[in-house]
Order: C-alpha cells, then sequence, then structure tokens
C-alpha cells in the first residue's frame, strides 16, 4: 500500500501572478488559492538563499562557453525560503471542459545563444482572397473505396464540368465532401454516372455499374478568419479552411500516385530497392498545409515505405521460403507461414491471355493441387482441378505438388493455381519486418543532409504546383524555395564529475565529450556479480577474460566492483534461459548465506530472437536481478569505448549518478533549483499494425533526487488496445477492507520522490510524448485532471504548479544549414549543430512551441524534437523553457552525448518498449490477448508487477 505524505499546515499564502495558458473562460482571471505545505524535513543540499525568487546567474565569458567560476555553496536558509519561492508562482486547478480551454500563449521569443540562419522544408503558401464553397456527396449505391469513389467523380466532371458545373474544377476528399472555388450553379442536383469495374478484387467479370451522385450545398469555408488566426487575432484555429486547402493541393497527386495517410508514394520517384522476402521499398514524398507565423506553409519531406514486389505468386514463395519451392511439397509449417505472407495480397491471373482478372487472397489449400477436387453441377459430380484448368483454359499446372491459392469467402471459396498468379503492383506491406528488412529500408532512407535537401527541392519541382490545374483553380499559389529561419545554438551545459577524476568538470563540444580523466559523481557498488554465458561461440576463457576487463573499466569509471564473480561463469543453452537463470540466482543464494546477486550479466549470441526479452522479464518480474546484457560480437572486439559505455548503464542501474549539471548543484537553474522540482516523462506504446487487440503500454518516470534531476523511477501498466490517454495516472477502487484506495503512477512517484529526498514537490513539470496534434486537448484535459487528482490525494489543497509539455518527434519538420560549405555552421555528419532552437516563422502563430535539436548527427538527417507547451502554470520564459530542456538533453545516463530528446521522456519511451517483453509470452499466435479488450478499457489483463529495486533501472536497459 502507498503511505501518505506527511504534511505540516501551510505557512502564511501570498497572493500569485495569473499562469499563462488557458483555463475556463478563455484565460479570464480566477480566484487564485495558494497552497504549498511546509515539508517536516530539511532538504539534503543547501536550499537557495532565503527569499530568492529566480535562479539564473551567468557564467563569466559571455555566452557561458567559459569554465564556470568557482563560487561557495550558498549557506542554508530556512524551509520557510523554499515556500516562499513556490509562493511567487500561480497554481489554479484543472482546465475547464469545454470551449474555453486554450493552450499556452507565446510567452515571447528566446534570445540565448549564438544567432545564425538555418532552411526548413516549408514552402510559403500564398491564399486566394474568395472564399471556398464545401458541397456534401453522397454515392448511391455506396463505396468503401476511396479510389472508386475518386474514379465515380472524376467521370462525373468529365462528363458535366462544362455544361452542370459552370466550368468548376472541384476537389474531392475521396469520402463525402466536395470542395469548389466559387459556388457552383445549383444549391442540390442529383447525377448518374456509370462506371466500369474493372477491380473489385473478388473475380466477377467486368461490368458497367450505375452510380447516382447526389451533391448538396453543405457551407462556405471562411478564410477571412484563417488569415486573422494567421495574424494572432484569433485563438482558435479555422481548421476547416486549412483541411480544404490541404486537400486541392492532394488531389493531383493523389491521381498520380499511391496515397498512404499523408504521404505519395511511386516506383517513378525513384528506382525500387529490394528489402527481400518479396517487398522493395517505393520512395515518396510527405506533404501537409500548416498554418505558422510567416503564413500557410507547405511542409515537403521525402518518405520510403515497403511495398510487395509484383513477382509471380511461385517466384514470392521461393523469396519468402528461401530456398526452390518447384521440387517438393510444402510442410506445414512453410504453408503456414506463406498463408500469413499471402492473406490480403491481390493477385491477378496470367492463365488466360487477354483477361486479367483480379482476386484477393483469402487462404491457401491444406492439400496439394493435385489432390484437390471440387463439385461442377448439382448432381455433386467431381473434378479435379488439374483437370479443370486443362480442360477450360489449355493450362497445364506444372508444380501440382504446391497448394492453391483460395479466392473469395470462406463459405465460397475459388482455388488459383499459384503459378498461374502475379501479385497486382502498388500494394503497401502492413505487417511487421523484419531485422534484414529494417536494415535494408534504413539504408535507402537514410541520406545526408544536403542529399536530402536536393531531393525535396526537387520533388517540389517535379511535383509542378505551379501548372497544377487545381491549385490554380483555387488561387494557390506555392513558393520552390526552402524557407530561411532564424535560429540560435543554446550553449552546452558544464557536467560535474568525481573530483578523483584529473578532469572534475567538461563543457562538451559539439554535443559529445569522453570518459577519459573523468570518474563517475556518485559510484555504484557491485560485490555480488554473476554472468551466464548463453553464446556457443564464446569460450569460457573469452568470457572470463571479457568479465575481468568489463570490472576493471567500472573500477577506472569510478564503481566499487568485485573482480571476481560468485560463482564461475555459468554456460546455458538459450532455449533453457528460465531454468539457467533461477539456477544461478539459486545457487548464489545459498552461497552468500540469503543475499541476492547485486548484477547478473549476460553473453548473447548476436541474433538472439526472444532470448533478450526472456531474460528481461524473468529478472526484473520474477527474480527481482538487475541485469546487463552483451552481444558476443562485443565480447571478441572488448572495445575500450564499448567498455566505458556498459560501465556508464552499470553505474546507474546500481543506483549510481554518472554526471550532474554544474548549475544544478550551484542552484541556477531558472525554475528548478528554486523550489524542490520534479520533472516527470511519460509516454503510451501501441501495439504494431495488425495486433488488433494487444493492450497499449504506458509508461511513467519522475526524477528521485533535487536539485540534480538525474535519477529516475519508472512504472509502467497495460490499458485498452490504442489508448493514448493514460489511465493510470490516478484511480481509485473499492477495498473490501479498507474502502476506498487511490494510488496511480503519478501518486506512487510523487510519493517515492518525497521518499528519496524527504522534500515534497512544488512544482511539476511534465513532459509528455507520443501526442498527436488533434489529440492534444484531450489528453490535456484528462491527464491535467488526473495529475491534479493525485496530489490532492495526498493532502488537501495540495496542487504544485504544473506546466505540460507535449514532445513530438513524429513529425516532418527538417532544418538544413545555411550554407554546406560552412563547417562551422555544422557537425561532422553535416547536420545543424547541437543546441539549434527555432521559436519563429515556422512555428505556431500564437502558442508556446518551438524545434529543438539537442543532439549532434551521427548519420541521416538529424530531425529536431518539437516542444509544444501546452500549460504553463509556473510561467516559464521562451529562454527558460529551452535551455532547461537543452541542458537535460546532456544527462542522459547510457551514453557521452547529449540525445535528441528530453531524457525523461526518452526514460519513458524505453519503459513502456521494455514493458512489452513482459507480456508478449502472453500472446497467442496471431498476436491478441485473450484477455485485452477493445476499445472500452475493461478487461485488461496488468502485466505482471516488477520488483521494486528494478522500477528505478528498468529504462536504463
Amino acid at each position: 500500500m502507498l503511505e501518505v505524505l506527511e504534511m505540516t499546515p501551510p505557512p502564511q499564502q501570498q497572493p500569485r501572478r495569473q499562469p499563462r495558458g488557458g483555463g475556463g473562460g478563455g484565460g479570464r482571471k480566477q480566484p487564485l488559492q495558494s497552497s504549498v505545505a511546509q515539508p517536516k524535513a530539511e532538504p539534503p543540499h543547501p536550499p537557495p538563499p532565503e527569499g530568492a525568487k529566480r535562479c539564473g546567474g551567468k557564467r563569466r565569458g559571455g555566452r557561458g562557453r567559459a569554465r564556470p567560476a568557482e563560487e561557495p555553496r550558498p549557506a542554508p536558509g530556512p524551509v520557510a525560503a523554499v515556500a516562499a519561492a513556490a509562493a511567487t508562482r500561480a497554481v489554479i486547478g484543472p482546465p475547464v471542459p469545454g470551449k474555453g480551454l486554450s493552450f499556452c500563449r507565446r510567452p515571447g521569443f528566446g534570445t540565448v545563444g549564438a544567432r545564425c540562419v538555418v532552411k526548413a522544408n516549408h514552402f510559403l503558401a500564398e491564399i486566394p482572397d474568395k472564399d471556398l464553397t464545401q458541397y456534401d456527396v453522397k454515392i448511391t449505391p455506396e463505396v468503401t473505396s476511396r479510389c472508386v469513389n475518386r474514379a465515380i467523380i472524376a467521370e462525373l466532371v468529365r462528363l458535366y464540368r462544362e455544361s452542370d458545373l459552370g466550368m468548376r474544377l472541384p476537389a474531392y476528399d475521396g469520402r463525402k465532401s466536395l470542395y469548389t472555388a466559387g459556388a457552383l450553379p445549383f444549391d442540390a442536383r442529383e447525377f448518374v454516372v456509370r462506371l466500369t469495374d474493372h477491380d473489385s478484387g473478388t473475380g466477377v467479370p467486368p461490368r458497367e455499374r450505375e452510380y447516382r451522385v447526389a451533391i448538396k450545398f453543405a457551407a462556405r469555408a471562411d478564410l477571412h478568419h484563417l488569415r486573422q488566426f494567421i495574424a494572432g487575432r484569433q485563438a482558435d484555429a479555422p481548421q476547416e479552411a486549412v483541411q480544404v486547402l490541404d486537400i486541392v493541393l492532394r488531389e493531383l497527386a493523389s491521381q498520380r500516385h499511391v496515397a498512404i495517410g499523408r504521404s505519395f508514394y511511386s516506383p517513378d520517384i525513384r528506382k525500387p530497392q529490394r528489402l527481400g522476402d518479396g517487398l522493395q521499398s517505393w520512395c515518396g514524398f510527405y506533404q501537409s498545409l500548416r498554418p505558422t507565423q510567416m503564413g500557410l506553409s507547405l511542409n515537403i519531406d521525402m518518405s520510403s515505405t515497403a511495398f510487395i514486389e509484383a513477382l509471380p505468386v511461385i517466384d514470392f514463395v521461393a523469396q519468402i521460403l528461401g530456398k526452390d519451392v518447384m521440387s517438393r511439397p510444402l510442410s506445414d509449417a512453410n504453408r503456414i507461414k506463406i498463408k500469413k505472407a499471402l492473406r490480403g495480397v491481390k493477385v491477378e491471373v496470367t492463365h488466360r491471355e487477354n483477361v486479367r482478372r483480379k482476386y484477393r487472397i483469402s487462404g491457401v489449400t491444406a492439400q496439394p493441387t493435385h489432390e484437390l477436387i471440387f463439385p461442377i453441377d448439382d448432381q455433386m459430380n467431381m473434378k479435379s482441378v488439374v483437370e479443370y484448368f486443362k480442360e477450360m483454359y489449355g493450362f497445364t499446372i506444372q508444380q501440382s505438388h504446391l497448394p492453391c491459392l483460395m479466392v473469395g469467402n470462406q463459405k465460397k471459396a475459388n482455388y488459383l493455381p499459384m503459378e498461374a498468379c502475379k501479385i497486382v503492383e502498388g500494394q503497401r506491406y502492413t505487417k511487421r519486418l523484419n531485422e534484414k528488412q529494417i536494415t535494408s529500408l534504413l539504408k535507402v532512407t537514410c541520406q545526408r543532409p544536403r542529399e536530402k535537401e536536393m531531393d525535396i527541392l526537387q520533388t517540389v519541382h517535379q511535383n509542378g504546383y505551379d501548372q497544377d490545374p487545381y491549385a490554380k483553380e483555387f488561387g494557390i499559389n506555392i513558393s520552390e524555395k526552402l524557407t530561411s529561419v532564424e535560429a540560435r545554438v543554446l550553449p552546452a551545459p558544464w557536467l560535474k564529475y568525481h573530483d578523483a577524476g584529473k578532469e572534475k568538470e567538461c563543457l562538451p563540444q559539439v554535443g559529445q565529450w569522453n570518459m577519459v580523466n573523468k570518474k563517475v559523481i556518485n559510484g555504484g557498488k557491485v560485490s555480488h556479480w554473476a554472468c551466464i554465458n548463453f553464446s556457443r561461440s564464446v569460450q569460457e576463457t573469452t568470457a572470463r577474460g571479457f568479465c575481468q576487463e568489463l570490472a576493471q573499466m567500472c573500477q577506472i569509471s569510478g564503481m566499487e566492483f568485485n573482480s571476481e564473480p560468485v560463482l564461475p561463469i555459468y554456460s546455458a543453452r538459450p532455449d533453457q534461459v528460465a531454468k539457467a537463470l533461477k539456477h544461478v540466482y539459486n545457487v548464489a543464494l545459498h552461497k552468500l548465506k540469503g543475499k541476492e546477486l547485486e548484477l547478473l550479466l549476460a553473453i548473447l549470441p548476436d541474433n538472439n530472437g526472444a532470448l533478450y526479452g526472456d531474460i528481461k522479464r524473468i529478472c526484473e518480474t520474477d527474480l527481482g536481478l538487475i541485469s546487463q546484457c552483451c552481444l558476443t560480437k562485443h565480447v571478441f572486439k572488448i572495445s575500450k569505448q564499448y567498455l566505458a559505455n556498459v560501465s556508464l548503464k552499470i553505474n546507474v542501474k546500481m543506483g549510481g549518478r554518472n554526471t550532474v549539471l554544474v548549475d544544478a548543484l550551484s542552484w541556477r537553474i531558472p525554475l528548478v533549483s528554486d523550489i524542490p522540482t520534479i520533472i516527470f516523462g511519460a509516454d503510451v506504446t501501441h501495439p504494431e499494425t495488425g495486433e488488433d487487440s494487444s493492450p497499449s503500454i504506458a509508461a511513467v518516470v519522475a526524477s528521485q533526487d533535487w536539485p540534480e534531476v538525474t535519477k529516475y523511477a519508472g512504472l509502467v501498466c497495460a490499458q485498452a488496445h490504442r489508448q493514448e490517454l493514460i489511465q493510470d495516472l490516478y484511480k481509485t477502487w473499492h477495498d473490501p477492507q479498507r474502502g476506498t484506495v487511490t494510488g496511480g503512477m503519478v501518486r506512487e512517484l510523487l510519493i517515492s520522490f518525497r521518499k528519496a529526498t524527504g522534500q515534497k514537490p512544488l512544482r511539476i513539470i511534465f513532459y509528455r510524448d507520443g501526442v498527436s496534434e488533434g489529440q492534444f486537448y484531450q489528453v490535456l484535459l484528462y491527464e491535467l485532471d488526473a495529475i491534479r487528482k493525485a496530489c490532492a490525494s495526498l493532502e488537501p489543497n495540495y496542487q504544485p504548479p504544473v506546466t505540460f509539455v507535449v514532445v513530438q518527434k513524429r513529425h516532418h519538420t527538417r532544418l538544413f544549414a545555411n550554407n554546406h560549405k560552412d563547417r562551422s555552421s555544422m557537425d561532422k555528419s553535416g547536420n545543424i549543430l547541437p543546441g539549434t532552437v527555432v521559436d519563429s516563422k515556422i512555428c505556431h502563430p500564437t502558442e508556446f512551441d518551438f524545434y529543438l535539436c539537442s543532439h549532434a548527427g551521427i548519420q541521416g538527417t538529424s530531425r529536431p524534437a518539437h516542444y509544444h507547451v501546452l500549460w504553463d502554470e509556473n510561467n516559464f520564459s521562451a529562454d527558460e523553457m529551452q535551455t532547461l530542456t537543452n541542458n537535460l538533453c546532456y544527462t542522459y545516463a547510457r551514453c557521452t552525448r547529449s540525445v535528441s530528446v528530453v531524457p525523461p521522456a526518452y526514460y519513458a519511451h524505453l519503459a513502456a518498449f521494455r514493458a512489452r517483453f513482459y507480456m508478449e509470452p502472453e500472446l497467442s499466435e496471431n498476436h491478441t490477448s485473450k484477455s485485452s479488450s477493445g476499445t472500452n478499457g475493461t478487461s485488461v489483463k496488468p502485466l505482471p508487477a516488477v520488483k521494486e529495486k528494478v522500477k528505478r533501472v528498468m529504462f536504463y536497459c
């Protein structure tokens, strides 16, 4: 059971400033109530000077690049100073449901950092002065295929444009809406369109179908409000107007290419590359129109995805199985493999000269073709498939030992020989890619910045927006130049290491540093450890030598690490993982007379399948063991850099700290150092496409030290399939003995923070990963309310101010150096410098958002993270939020590089990904869980409980 924080009565209150960023009634002032209580325990570090309101002293040396001056630590002051500092920040209740909720407005623009210019893959779109008209479309009989819908409307426009449509060229969304630049000559009319159905996928012979199309006036899209919004004179984005213009610009691309989401693909854009197992990558482009500070912007980015190669089915099967399938019948295992690969794939027959009828595969027969017979009449006279194709089409089936394809529905399936079919071109592959295919796809998509920039410009040129008849019709002009944007490069923070090392402090250079002449600031201790070798190619002497080298590196790094394991290295087969882990655990427990192992090293084969996940699941949910896995290739190579990185992981797993921001130790982080502050990270990972009922996994991590903010603890939970809102942030349930019980991840982490620091958090910063723009309102409303309730459940009136920031990586904005010949403006990979921040021109017209590239590129083009502050009761300035976020990216524990996403959000992502290992053994063959729910959130099978000491390290991997 979670314990409630012990709180003392709150001190005398002072009025607080009204926070930025929303609230009911469009930001109207509300009565303010202070709710800061005095913590019982003194802080583990001296608090800032009494009465301090802000912390943020600048270093000598202009931009902060110079080495920090040695300053005495502030003298301890009364705890009341901490509460007084909190009283300068506003606290209000949760946002009020309804249209009154508005997101945080931009508090101004940042000024910190060296100014520079970068280019963005945004292209200015000039929009017309006239209004646009929307019409409802109803097609009878109803059609579910967008492709067929588009064909019907295209035929209607061909037939009636010059007459009934008054020469208008409409844009169509493929569903129920049609848009025109100016009104049509009628308010409502019905048209008759006849279309030959060539491609139903059911094998029915082509026939002419008649469709009735009713077009009815619906509304006018007012572009005046869109201009007002872009100019910052209107709060709410007129999404309908933006959507209309977006559809107009997508119309021609939809006719030319295969549309998938907001991207378009074609084998003509670039030559397809084979990925293996019958797949190939198609190149394409992403396109989206969005309102920005400079006006409407067309965001264009390159994209690639996997398509099924248009091969004869026999050749596709040969690639899947990796051997010649012509010579012998398929085994049951291979037949099931082929069935999974081909189910839902559309094929066309090749055994008839001029007839290319198309079918969708529903399965594969259990018997080979030469054993298949079927009734040919009502008297149940039977004929074999081999005989039928010979007599009917003069086609001799050569590979009759192979099964037939089943097409049509299960009740009345038809048989088609594999050799008589070819896969139809243009079918996207939606199942999971294997490791080889992922590697091949990454090679295709990995482009240096200059190459990607040129490809984007070429794509814009090839799209020919200036010649697009739909863009012309609607009066839209698209620039062909990348947008130049003013940016700033934020200075890297100074990092503190242990005084025992030669280098006590370090200033990273271009987002990187190393451990040479440094020792971790807080070294962990490993007295009892063991090693299991699951790799048959690693001999015991090799494994022992590797473990000795690793132990020595841990010692050099500043840890106390026993050079000898508790027992000799134990060798085991991967299929005996549970038995091996429990054997080593129990033998060590007996030898240590009841004391548990502190660390388990595991040597894994390079291709280990489910072994890694099994080790983590058993260690973390069953045995309570902290483990460190190492691949065979690293054991043989024994690279010093690799050993150094692994030692950093081991140290944090053992409760140590690798480094700390110097500003944290000297109480100079604005809105963190002044009062006890907890920083949360949260993420939800969803099942892959095709897993229709597997639960989603939510993870929340939170800092557990202050003022350092480097240690984190994490919690995970399963929730309804594809549910984005985190259900267990706060929860209540009824217990027969205790009555109503409160709990949840936020509540438990707040209690954990209090236990670890002796302080009650007086400020909350919440970084939320993985939320799309369309979910901002819903996520903020639900999750901020849950945070509020979790706080209130610990003590009446306990409501620390909250800043809620969404972190996005799945966007398509890319930033390029203004001059690719100027090496001083780029890192070694040709990407923009780490610390580059943009908060103007391509950002939101009024809300508090920014792009930050906090990491140095390794290969390919760096993707900046997009941070959107939805709610801010702590009143961050632009510089304070951007600098804090950038500096935190240098505290990631697993490497000596700044990372691309703020660490709490990164850790939450890793924790959610890790937790999927805990549940995968429970899944059936088709990746569905019997206990998982659909979307109603009921009967989701909970994850196995993570052992207590693992909660603080599970995301360090």
